[in-house]
């Protein structure tokens, strides 16, 4: 069966609802009276509801018994078509304030709990009708739950990752002396759609040559020479989680110093595979990452030739997310975590060489989503 075929899995409401009774239970701990979720990737996670940040405030409040959608009168109905857990739905109008809406639904006397990825705007706002030492940061408390991935979560992203290996495939069969890093990018982003990922690709880079040594990419369009060191780096959204997979390749024999470079990363990419134990820390990942690359004589730190950046990020409903794979991160691995690991070697003037495969933490340590390429020339 192909890609194209299967049913993607999603999160059911009945996750959702559990998702929130693991909130009330961890508000009730904390002795908070409600938490403020934004228009943010948290405001999925809990409710469903998916709605991009404006200058109007449309959110979520709840508390140990209720949620309370916060919604702009004349987007109320909009709402209600949506997909989201059953709640009250409470209005303000344009001359009316949403924050003292908000405040009007917190317990008296208790703190409210602020979704940390909402506009200062907002927060400001909150500060009109709510006294500061009441408004405490609902980072640590939302974020803190959606870091461990359940079964359900880990079966969306896979699904996502084998969309993308299969794109990245694709990709590097059509690599051709010629052709532009423009025409390559169009093809992953209509591959993406054609197989599933309803917004095509959540993002793209595709380098050749020397422009492979800057980690994001360079402005403008590239033509691929014969000899050129190619970089992939792309992904998807299935049902709000994404996928991010980087390939670096030569097409025809390596060089020496490509081909030598490339084993360097692979066996600093698989020393992060190897640290990366229930308990351990996230920075003694990274750690790990640098003993390979500095036992080359490469680096150290962040110098270049060498590691200019973290070993690797989390990834959920965010591209980006924590766990983040860095130096000085004392946060432990547990099960239910997914990150990437990505420790890029960086040759200015000369090319960049970034392997990216993600990583699930299961009951008996690290699993791959996707498995590291096999050699120089061969990326799959």
């Amino acid at each position: 069966m192909t890609m194209s075929q299967m049913s993607a899995p999603k999160i059911s409401m009945d996750e959702r609802e559990q998702r929130l009774r693991q909130l009330r239970q961890t508000m009730a701990e904390r002795g908070i009276g409600a938490v403020l979720i934004g228009p943010t990737e948290s405001l999925r996670y809990f409710t469903g509801l998916v709605w991009h940040a404006s200058e109007r405030l449309v959110g979520a409040v709840v508390t140990a018994s209720d949620l309370v959608y916060v919604v702009p009168g004349f987007e109320c109905s909009r709402v209600e078509t949506l997909p989201h857990l059953t709640g009250d739905i409470r209005v303000w109008e344009e001359d009316e304030s949403s924050s003292a809406l908000v405040a009007s639904l917190l317990p008296d006397g208790t703190s409210l709990a602020v979704d940390d990825s909402v506009a200062l705007f907002v927060y400001n706002a909150l500060r009109r009708e709510i006294p500061a030492e009441r408004l405490i940061d609902g980072g640590p408390i939302l974020r803190g739950q959606r870091l461990r991935k359940s079964p359900s979560e880990i079966a969306i992203i896979q699904y996502a990752m084998n969309l993308t290996l299969d794109v990245q495939r694709k990709a590097h069969a059509m690599i051709r002396p010629g052709i532009a890093a423009s025409e390559v990018i169009r093809f992953i982003d209509e591959e993406h759609r054609r197989l599933g990922a309803a917004g095509g690709s959540t993002f793209c880079i595709v380098s050749f040559g020397e422009t492979t040594a800057l980690p994001h990419g360079a402005d403008g369009d590239q033509i691929y020479k014969a000899g050129d060191v190619v970089l992939v780096d792309t992904g998807c959204r299935i049902d709000g989680y994404n996928s991010d997979i980087t390939r670096t390749y030569v097409m025809e024999e390596p060089s020496a110093d490509f081909a030598r470079i490339w084993a360097i990363e692979r066996e600093a990419q698989q020393a992060v595979f190897d640290a990366a134990q229930l308990g351990a820390t996230c920075a003694s990942l990274d750690d790990a990452a640098r003993r390979v690359i500095t036992g080359h004589g490469l680096g150290p730190d962040y110098r270049l030739p060498g590691l200019p950046h973290r070993a690797g990020h989390g990834l959920g409903l965010e591209g980006h997310e924590e766990p983040y794979i860095v130096r000085g991160n004392s946060t432990l691995l547990e099960e239910g975590m997914c990150f990437s690991n990505e420790p890029m070697i960086v040759l200015p003037g000369q090319f960049g060489l970034r392997l990216e495969d993600i990583i699930h933490m299961t009951a008996d340590g690290p699993a791959w989503f996707t498995h590291p390429p096999k050699g120089p020339t061969e990326p799959f």
